[in-house]
């Protein structure tokens, strides 16, 4: 028997253990958030991140994964998972 288990992040990213080997994606696709983050990182402007894509993305998904790397990088990754500190 197989669990799979999701995790709901925030209105746009997930993480799935059946998707990505749980890695947090983009709800609905396979586009993982580390994807879209080290596009921005090389001077990618939100416009053509969403357009390099075969699947919708909106500027709102860009800006979920952005709220979330600042959620990471603040040591607040607990957040995932739901548990205060």
């Amino acid at each position: 028997m197989v669990i799979v288990m999701r995790i709901e992040i925030n209105d746009y990213i997930v993480s799935d253990s059946g998707i990505c080997g749980g890695t947090p994606t983009f709800s609905g696709t396979r586009i993982m958030v580390w994807q879209v983050l080290e596009m921005l990182e090389g001077g990618m402007s939100v416009e053509e991140i969403i357009s390099s894509f075969g699947v919708p993305l909106k500027k709102e998904h860009i800006s979920a994964a952005l709220n979330y790397a600042g959620i990471i990088a603040k040591g607040r990754d607990n957040v995932v998972i739901g548990i205060d500190r």
